[in-house]
């Protein structure tokens, strides 16, 4: 018998990394969200090569034509036509590269910001950390749609300009998550450790701390992506974001209102395409939180 049992191979412990992507894909609402996100943002990238049509080329003679499903459809052009002829589908397809962009854009912009001031905030504190409390209230008690209204109607809407203005506004939420992810973090025995071992306040930052909350900072840009894309449409949809003739899906919201009760397919299709990727995005960032939390972990 203890031949026997000698001889069964031992079982292999699965590696950290495949221990990762068993979490990842027992997580329904990340697989679910990743899938649909990965999914249009091929579709962005690829629009070039599947549009059929020049997204920004008129056609008066064939303004308002319906989607290929209906009886004076076309498959020339399957989502229909605009107000001004342009192909539907095309301006959809490029209309998720401007949404994209916004979303990567203002990310980066307000998460270098917000990570910078609460990493410093959360390591220094003293009165580092009460210039940033003062500076973060402060922001909170200005509504971001409002102000951005104020800014882009001073200085005039356009796709980068919208970004900016954003991209400034919404640091806010990474400021907070990773002042107290740094909190947590700096009086641990790793970060003693590298301070004991003469590593500079730097190297401690970006090499100890900053890794090691970096799980935090991505569940937080997931969630303003989402939100930045969303204020982005509301702002074109008011005329003060992305300029005509680009084909945002705000934009062509706003374009087609004069148009629901005739061609209500003008505001469904890029309105079903925007909650789709709002979805897609809260989806993903909550089944990301529920992976790298403890409980998920466990």
């Amino acid at each position: 018998m203890t031949d026997t049992a000698l001889s069964i191979p031992a079982v292999a412990e699965p590696s950290p990394a495949m221990r990762l992507v068993r979490r990842f894909l027992g997580q329904k609402a990340f697989v679910i969200g990743a899938g649909i996100l990965a999914v249009i943002v091929a579709l962005a990238l690829l629009a070039p090569l599947i549009a059929p049509h020049d997204p920004y080329l008129q056609n008066l003679t064939l303004r308002n034509v319906p989607p290929a499903w209906y009886a004076k459809g076309s498959w020339v052009h399957p989502l229909g036509t605009d107000q001004l002829g342009r192909d539907y589908l095309s301006r959809v397809l490029y209309g998720a590269r401007i949404s994209l962009l916004i979303g990567v854009s203002v990310v980066l912009i307000s998460g270098i910001i917000g990570t910078a001031m609460g990493l410093a905030a959360g390591y220094f504190g003293g009165k580092i950390d009460l210039l940033m409390t003062f500076i973060v209230t402060t922001r909170l008690s200005m509504p971001v749609i409002l102000v951005a209204l104020a800014v882009v109607a001073m200085v005039g809407g356009s796709l980068w300009i919208v970004i900016l203005v954003l991209g400034f506004l919404k640091w806010d939420r990474f400021a907070v998550v990773m002042r107290s992810a740094t909190q947590q973090v700096r009086s641990l025995d790793y970060v003693a450790a590298a301070q004991a071992a003469g590593a500079s306040t730097t190297r401690v930052i970006l090499q100890e701390i900053l890794p090691n909350i970096a799980p935090h900072l991505i569940v937080v840009a997931t969630l303003e992506a989402a939100s930045a894309i969303l204020l982005e449409a509301a702002l074109s949809f008011l005329g003060l974001g992305v300029q005509p003739p680009l084909p945002s899906w705000g934009l062509m919201i706003a374009e087609a209102k004069a148009y629901m009760f005739f061609s209500f397919w003008l505001i469904a299709i890029p309105g079903s395409a925007l909650a789709l990727l709002i979805f897609a995005i809260n989806l993903a960032g909550d089944g990301l939180r529920d992976v790298i939390s403890p409980e998920g972990r466990g």
